[in-house]
């Protein structure tokens, strides 16, 4: 038996990450979390730890977890906010709380529109109608389908309120 001493085979090193290290450490992931759950933007959580808003989304996109932390915090501020509001509008001297929480919720009855907008029903009904008069006016059975059929491609592209039968040609005379 030689004298040699027993080698002790070396553990290869930990594989080391190439590239650049994250920006966003667990300590700033904590401080975007706060800013967020509160009410504030990304965009302000950025600014605060000094990282670009892109980050944020870029490390969200990677980081399942934080993603749903990111999700859960400013969810948690979107209910904070209506739970203040609700509980505002039911004293009748903050009737603008429920104001802006009806606007808000069901824009298409309460959102203040600009003069001249028509809401999606209502460009409906006016194309319904304008349906019925190439019905009544035209008097080539063809060019009316024709018409029609167009005029029921336009209804289609509309925000779908209700299922709503296409106008009909019942004049099949070909005048």
């Amino acid at each position: 038996m030689s004298d040699q001493k027993p080698t002790l085979i070396a553990s290869a090193p930990a594989p080391r990450k190439i590239g650049r290290p994250p920006v966003l450490d667990d300590m700033k992931k904590g401080q975007i979390l706060a800013i967020v759950s509160v009410g504030c933007s990304r965009r302000t959580a950025a600014r605060y730890v000094g990282c670009d808003a892109k980050t944020i989304r870029n490390t969200a996109l990677r980081d399942p977890v934080f993603a749903d932390q990111l999700c859960h915090a400013s969810q948690s501020a979107e209910i904070e906010y209506v739970r203040n509001i609700n509980k505002a509008a039911k004293k009748e001297q903050y009737w603008r709380a429920a104001a802006w929480a009806l606007e808000r919720l069901n824009p298409e009855d309460f959102a203040k529109r600009s003069p001249g907008k028509l809401t999606p029903e209502e460009v409906r009904t006016i194309l319904q109608r304008l349906g019925e008069i190439l019905l009544s006016e035209v008097p080539v059975a063809r060019h009316r389908k024709a018409a029609l059929k167009r005029l029921d491609r336009l209804l289609a592209t509309i925000t779908p309120v209700a299922e709503e039968a296409p106008v009909e040609d019942s004049h099949d005379d070909e005048s």
